[in-house]
């Protein structure tokens, strides 16, 4: 199989490795499409996310789908939970699975992603891609998980008013989830005029006006600053975005003043991609329009060129894709 590991920042390097050997409980899956986020552009320009720091050459890659090769679901068509939360600890028994200190997470840490043609996979992580789904659209799929639990934070009830401020993928994501729930007005807000045209084609606006609830998607001081800004007394700010240096930091007086309540988002719940995947199948969001370039693993650099200089929304790895000779 070939692999795309990660060796050190802006270090990337494809491999020929042998063929994954799947657990008792995992199943072998050819890997056909990949998102990249946010994260994959942390790992790639700081080496690391906060204190998970690059110790040996890793594979990047956690939204990812895949054909199944091995056992009795051989030939199905799936998309995969990154997140192997180790199911004992109390965090896992508290019903807190996705915040397990001991958690496995495609493409984190020591925990190899999917940037390669194969993997071994637990099967009970594997959910059925329906047949109206497209490989590309399912990549889509965890990020859209991620974005329902944010929804879930901010507590998101119809004829509410919220506010995105960083219409990224993730943003552009939240947008739709919150238009799902209900919400009547969704402000937006983007620095790239190509993103928050893309959230206002979403039917959000990008008028400023006061909100329910914010939504941090940027990543970072400014854009935390806007929702902080734009949230009513007694409002909920969801900081969903993962800061650059690992820092975060606002103005007390204005959180303090209007009594806001901040939580932070991690990543998704078990529940959270057979919801995204349910939304997807019923049309109720919009996932292939997102996606802005398609590249096979051998042309890595042009996307992460996309990805780093943010030139469009939504960057996608086919790793079956031939035409390097292989």
């Amino acid at each position: 199989m070939r692999a795309l590991r990660l060796h050190g920042t802006r270090d990337l390097r494809l491999h020929d490795e042998p063929a994954p050997e799947p657990g008792d409980d995992e199943v072998v899956v050819r890997v056909t499409a990949v998102g990249l986020c946010g994260s994959d552009r942390h790992w790639f320009l700081e080496g690391g996310i906060g204190d998970a720091v690059l110790d040996r050459p890793l594979v990047l890659g956690h939204e990812f789908v895949g054909t199944i090769e091995s056992g009795a679901r051989a030939g199905e068509r799936v998309a995969l939970d990154p997140a192997v939360p180790c199911g004992r600890c109390s965090v896992c028994l508290a019903g807190e699975p996705h915040l397990c200190p001991g958690m496995r997470f495609a493409g984190h840490g020591s925990a190899d992603g999917a940037l390669r043609t194969c993997l071994a996979w637990p099967e009970r992580l594997a959910h059925t891609l329906p047949d109206g789904l497209s490989d590309v659209e399912g990549s889509l799929l965890e990020p859209l998980g991620v974005a329902l639990h944010a929804l879930d934070l901010g507590n998101a009830q119809p004829g509410s008013t919220a506010g995105v401020f960083g219409c990224g993928p993730l943003g552009l994501l939240l947008v739709q989830a919150l238009r799902t729930a209900g919400v009547e007005t969704i402000v937006a807000s983007d620095p790239l005029p190509h993103r928050a045209a893309a959230a206002e084609s979403l039917g959000a606006t990008l008028a400023p006006r006061e909100v329910d609830m914010a939504f941090e998607a940027a990543g970072d001081d400014a854009g935390l600053a806007d929702a902080m800004a734009a949230v009513r007394p007694g409002g909920r700010v969801v900081l969903v975005g993962i800061p650059e240096g690992d820092r975060t930091s606002f103005t007390a007086s204005i959180a303090r003043r209007k009594g806001l309540t901040l939580l932070l988002s991690r990543r998704m719940k078990p529940t959270d991609l057979p919801r995204a995947i349910r939304l997807a199948e019923a049309g109720e969001v919009e996932l292939g329009g997102l996606v802005s370039g398609r590249y096979a693993l051998f042309e890595f650099r042009e996307a992460f060129d996309e990805l780093v200089e943010r030139r469009g929304l939504k960057v996608v790895v086919e790793p079956q894709r031939t035409g390097d000779g292989r």
